[in-house]
């Protein structure tokens, strides 16, 4: 039998009672059936080391609520830290070239986009941004030099229509 095969027989044996299961430990459906879906989906991805598992749905079990905890956890810190953040009602206010570069990013391809906001919005350094990003200083600075021209393109491009 292959590996996918195992690993639909387990959810076929299983996947309405860890569903049921997790109803109870997270008290939410939708939340439960993503849980035990996710786990499942980790068991495709990790099918041969899946299928040795001597209990399946233990592992699956495992899985889910190792996801579960991290959900809690980012939960608990989002809860704790709001009051920190801006309110959703509280509108943004931008100003004209604010909304105007914001709506050139939006022209680039998102690899430069990446890198520009990171660079030179976020201020990190370029061996951080590729760290981040995952290539090369190299590509960064590539990417960094193309979007900036695209950039200024778009920009000057803006400003005549505003002109005119």
């Amino acid at each position: 039998m292959a590996d996918d095969e195992f690993v639909r027989e387990v959810y076929d044996a299983s996947y309405r009672r860890l569903v049921g299961q997790f109803l109870l430990v997270c008290g939410d459906l939708p939340t439960a059936e993503d849980l035990v879906q996710e786990a499942f989906a980790r068991a495709l991805a990790q099918q041969g080391s899946f299928r040795r598992t001597d209990r399946p749905e233990a592992w699956i079990y495992r899985v889910a609520l190792n996801l579960h905890r991290s959900r809690w956890r980012r939960m608990k810190t989002h809860v704790r830290l709001q009051h920190k953040l801006a309110s959703p009602d509280t509108p943004l206010e931008l100003s004209p070239d604010q909304v105007a570069v914001t709506r050139a990013l939006k022209e680039l391809p998102v690899a430069q986009r990446e890198v520009i906001v990171l660079h030179h919005l976020s201020d990190l350094p370029v061996l951080e941004v590729a760290a981040i990003v995952g290539v090369s200083v190299g590509t960064v600075k590539s990417r960094l030099s193309r979007g900036r021209a695209q950039l200024a393109t778009l920009l000057s491009d803006r400003d005549e229509e505003r002109h005119v």
